[in-house]
């Protein structure tokens, strides 16, 4: 079994540096080996999130990392969420819980207060786990955001842990990344770094040697390893949109699917189940571009869906889905996706944006009103379409409140959600999570005219990916110095 420090912090030199995939494989590897650990992330920017099972919202990376771990996700494995709703305001969640809609200066302000509710969750986990693996946010070396820091180093220095510094080679620089970084920290900071961590390495390792000896020599900090590059896993992203697709067999009959992306996409991970199968051609259309010709239109949920219906219609993809109808296409919305195909959506208190209201596309008979408070609950219920039903499990994280007439396709025992239309060609449901199971995904891809679907394990394939990703860590970095025995110092 290892030994562990009571807690480590992983740091990055950019965003998307690995942080997040890099805590998730040391959480399996340390779970398989016995330790009883949880993640933890002071703050987070994102919108994927998940609903815990007291009904509070967290990053989805860190659900992921729990998930890693063996156990359940809480709110106080990331006490501070923001969630984007323009380039410069975002809403704040506190403990898994909205208090208020802040600008970016207002939220600099915030700070100053944040670091009390952040302590009091990594206390909390210190106090029920043997390890908490801590991921940073973007980097420490942004240093116009160092004062009142708590997503850092300045959580690191307040709770005095130590900090290890991923850099992603795949981007080129990696050298100026890591001796920049640390130079950009104090001296006191750069003392509690313990080692870097060199991610997405393509390659023979003996050709990047000397840049490691170098390394060394210049910062004295040791380079705990080099991962390699690794393809193929299953993984749930933070914030940014994964499109790559890799298990697809071209040789058998293909359903397309199209995903517009929103200017404020949220839960895109609702389509990583598309992605990883295999008769699924998925494509995630940009901002602007047109909707490929394809079998299904999945419109994907939103945090300013006002704003976001105003710029589908400026996109023209409101014509280009009922192209895409007329034409016999089939389309789901969800969750935000599902208020847009209604009727009218109304925002009376300005709550995600100054447009107060908007027509809908107008294909379901639903009303929504945006309201303050933010449903956040877990779920379990059935699935009906074409006459036959799948048990279904899936999450519901909205802030609208929605009035609806006729068939709804999920019932559960606290009541149905979502509406069909009559033609049974459009369907909208306020459920995340729907394609996750593989019974589910398999109706709803037969319901949209891949007669022959199989299922897919979304959940077999994310434990396949975190062991080959513990394994891959095992391998490649030195756990003895990342973990050290107290009784051999």
């Amino acid at each position: 079994m290892l030994s562990t420090s009571k807690a480590l912090m992983v740091q990055g030199t950019t965003s998307d540096a690995g942080k997040s995939v890099i805590v998730a494989g040391l959480c399996r590897v340390l779970s398989r080996q016995g330790v009883k650990v949880a993640p933890f992330k002071p703050q987070n920017m994102a919108l994927n999130s998940a609903v815990t099972q007291d009904g509070g919202e967290i990053g989805r990376a860190q659900a992921f990392q729990a998930f890693a771990c063996g156990i359940e996700p809480t709110v106080h494995m990331n006490p501070i969420l923001l969630k984007p709703s323009a380039d410069s305001a975002a809403q704040v969640i506190v403990q898994g819980k909205a208090v208020d809609a802040m600008n970016t200066i207002g939220f600099q302000s915030y700070k100053a207060f944040a670091m009390t509710p952040v302590l009091e969750s990594f206390e909390k986990l210190t106090t029920e786990y043997d390890c908490v693996l801590i991921e940073g946010a973007g980097s420490p070396a942004e240093v116009n955001l160092r004062e009142n820091d708590i997503a850092n180093m300045g959580f690191a220095e307040e709770a005095d842990v130590p900090v290890i510094i991923v850099a992603d080679i795949d981007r080129g620089g990696v050298f100026a990344h890591l001796v920049g970084t640390l130079d950009c920290l104090s001296q006191s900071e750069r003392d509690r770094v313990v080692g870097f961590v060199i991610n997405r390495f393509r390659g023979d390792v003996s050709l990047l040697e000397p840049g490691l000896d170098w390394l060394e020599e210049k910062t004295g900090k040791p380079v705990l390893g080099v991962v390699p590059y690794l393809q193929g896993l299953m993984l749930d992203a933070e914030d940014a949109i994964d499109t790559k697709q890799e298990n697809i067999d071209l040789g058998k009959t293909v359903l397309n699917v199209a995903v517009p992306v929103l200017p404020r996409i949220s839960n895109h991970t609702d389509f990583d189940a598309l992605r990883a199968h295999p008769q699924v051609n998925l494509q995630y259309v940009a901002p602007g571009k047109p909707i490929p010709s394809c079998d299904l239109i999945v419109v994907p949920g939103s945090k300013s869906v006002i704003s976001d219906l105003t710029s589908l219609r400026e996109f023209g993809w409101d014509k280009q889905i009922q192209k895409h109808l007329r034409y016999g296409g089939k389309v789901v919305g969800i969750c935000g996706g599902y208020q847009m195909l209604g009727k009218h959506i109304s925002d009376p208190s300005g709550l995600e944006g100054p447009q107060l209201e908007v027509e809908g596309l107008g294909y379901l008979d639903a009303v929504t009103v945006i309201e303050k408070e933010k449903v956040l609950t877990q779920k379990l219920g059935e699935l009906h379409l074409n006459g036959k039903v799948s048990q279904v499990t899936g999450y519901e994280i909205h802030m609208g409140v929605t009035a609806s007439k006729g068939v709804t396709p999920v019932i559960c025992e606290e009541g149905d959600d979502g509406l069909i239309n009559s033609d049974n060609n459009i369907f909208g449901t306020y459920w995340h999570g729907l394609f996750d199971q593989p019974e589910a995904l398999k109706l709803i891809l037969e319901w949209a005219g891949l007669y022959d679907a199989k299922g897919i394990d979304l959940l077999k394939e994310k434990q396949r990916s975190l062991d080959v990703l513990a394994d891959t860590l095992e391998e490649y970095l030195d756990l003895d110095l990342l973990f050290p025995n107290p009784a051999e110092n």
